[in-house]
């Protein structure tokens, strides 16, 4: 695995950790540590290379239709004070989402690279 690969993955699994411990305060704090905690196992199994290409896969298409069905009728940004507290909190639900998904996408693509390389 080159370089770039190595920090992107340790990046994501300090930030996944670091995001499920910021739920602790959060309306629903199980649904969304396990989510995070989640998204750091399989980066994990990414760096030593023990998972399968469908795991980041099937993460990556669930992360988008969590991205889709969390998605607030009105965005009104991320910073609290500017609009409607629950279109905030689900917008911000709902991007994290995204990024769990745009992670994965990428790891399951590279997985899928380094597969192919192999045989």
């Amino acid at each position: 695995m080159n370089t770039f690969f190595k920090f992107f993955g340790w990046l994501f699994v300090l930030l996944f950790l670091w995001s499920a411990l910021l739920q602790y305060n959060d309306a629903d704090p199980i649904l969304w540590i396990v989510v995070y905690g989640v998204a750091a196992l399989v980066t994990l199994g990414f760096l030593f290379d023990k998972i399968k290409f469908i795991v980041p896969l099937t993460a990556s298409i669930f992360g988008f239709l969590g991205f889709l069905y969390h998605f607030p009728i009105k965005f009104e940004g991320f910073t609290i004070g500017q609009g409607d507290i629950k279109n905030i909190e689900e917008g911000r639900e709902a991007f994290g989402l995204l990024i769990i998904a745009i992670v994965m996408l990428v790891i399951s693509i590279r997985i899928r690279m380094r597969n192919r390389l192999k045989v």
